[in-house]
């Protein structure tokens, strides 16, 4: 088989994993703060267990300050996940993962103000175009405060992400690997005290052992390994797998679909994501994931599409 091939097969399978993660959310029936913490948990385990086999922790690469980039971003990246999964119950899965795609938009702002990078007259408008599409589904009402605040709760988590790439993609000579158990061992002690470990039930712990060891563990392997293998401009438009995924999920196992409003506005804010994602990587402002998943550049989460 082709390295690109299977670098595509990897990459498809990784999405569509990723686009089941809101049902393994829901059905664990824990709250945001406690499926968070217990993903941090397994992922860890399942990190640490392939990472230790692979013998990545030998010549980590890992300095003081790549170590503390790497725990601000999880600080970011833990966070992001927490506002995911309160927008999923506050809306749907289906909405909180269109709304979400538009993290790219709020890194392209993250570089403008912290960077001094310029933002051309054509990305201002794809940011115009996923302002629409945005607007569109949303499909807010007026005195709709659960949307609303399902609304508030994705974008919260975008902005999240954003500042976790904007940190990571800034951690070079580490494996992507070690990144993100970094992120994930910092989410444990963070979580913590949000945790009742009576709350679960019994029929939750898989779900949240899939969320660690298929969500957090096999995806990201996945990923990396897919990232090696595959041009730029294929990894962007084989990211939207996930939310196409997730949406059909959400349709085939809670009913969720959206209006025909909303329809109009997933396309426009998908373009728009695109065509910012494939510039951004093609002038250096996100790392490059062809570069980054080789040994030893790095990538974490954070510099995914995946949540």
């Amino acid at each position: 088989m082709r390295n690109e091939t299977k670098g595509t097969l990897e990459l498809t399978l990784a999405m569509v994993l990723s686009g089941t993660l809101g049902v393994f959310v829901v059905e664990s029936g824990a709250s945001p703060f406690e499926v968070v913490f217990f993903r941090c948990l397994f992922g860890a385990l399942a990190l640490g267990v392939y990472s230790l086999v692979r013998g990545f922790f030998t010549g980590h690469g890992f300095t003081a300050k790549k170590l503390g980039l790497a725990a601000l971003g999880g600080v970011f990246i833990v966070f992001n996940w927490v506002f995911l999964f309160e927008a999923y119950a506050a809306t749907s899965i289906s909405l909180a993962t269109v709304v979400y795609h538009t993290q790219p938009f709020f890194l392209v702002l993250l570089g403008a103000v912290f960077m001094r990078e310029r933002i051309s007259g054509g990305k201002l408008g794809w940011l115009a175009l996923a302002f629409v599409g945005l607007v569109l589904v949303s499909g807010v009402r007026p005195g709709d405060t659960a949307s609303l605040a399902g609304l508030g709760f994705a974008l919260a988590a975008a902005v999240l992400y954003a500042l976790a790439t904007f940190v990571t993609k800034r951690i070079t000579g580490v494996r992507p690997h070690l990144i993100a158990l970094v992120q994930v061992l910092v989410g444990m002690p963070l979580l913590l005290p949000f945790v009742d470990f009576g709350g679960v039930g019994g029929g939750g712990w898989g779900w949240l052992v899939g969320l660690g060891f298929i969500h957090t563990g096999l995806m990201y392997v996945l990923m990396y390994a897919a990232y090696a293998k595959l041009p730029t401009a294929k990894i962007a438009v084989l990211a939207f797998t996930y939310p196409a995924v997730a949406m059909g999920v959400d349709w085939a196992v809670y009913g969720h679909h959206i209006g025909l409003v909303q329809a109009l506005g997933v396309p426009l804010i998908v373009l728009a994501s695109l065509k910012v994602t494939l510039a951004a990587r093609t002038q250096g402002v996100a790392p490059a994931p062809r570069t980054a998943a080789r040994a030893p550049e790095a990538a974490s989460p954070a510099a995914t599409r995946a949540a």
